[in-house]
């Protein structure tokens, strides 16, 4: 019997780090752990600036992004995406800088 896709087993995605994140592919009760494990990958890398994709619909996953941002260290600002880049269906970041000590291993 395959496994139940929500169960707590699910064995984990690797998510490639690039400047863009697309959320949708994700349940969104993972979504703060993905984008917590996302940041820190990408200021490790030394991206000044992400993007998230969250999606418009109806705001939720914004409301969600947007409030783990707020309380999010690496975080120094976020905004609605211009509409060329997403509009408010995307939030762009950027992002402290990183000291060498902070930054963990290299890649």
């Amino acid at each position: 019997m395959p496994p139940d896709p929500d169960e707590d087993t699910v064995p984990a995605v690797p998510v490639p780090i690039e400047e863009v994140l697309d959320l949708h592919p994700f349940h969104p009760r993972d979504i703060p752990s993905v984008v917590e494990e996302y940041l820190r990958e990408a200021a490790a890398r030394g991206f000044q600036e992400v993007r998230l994709i969250h999606g418009r619909g109806k705001g939720f996953q914004r409301k969600v992004v947007q409030e783990f941002l707020a309380r999010h260290p690496q975080v120094l600002r976020f905004a609605d995406a211009p509409p060329e880049r997403g509009g408010w269906g995307a939030t762009v970041v950027s992002l402290k800088p990183t000291r060498p000590s902070q930054a963990g291993p290299p890649p």
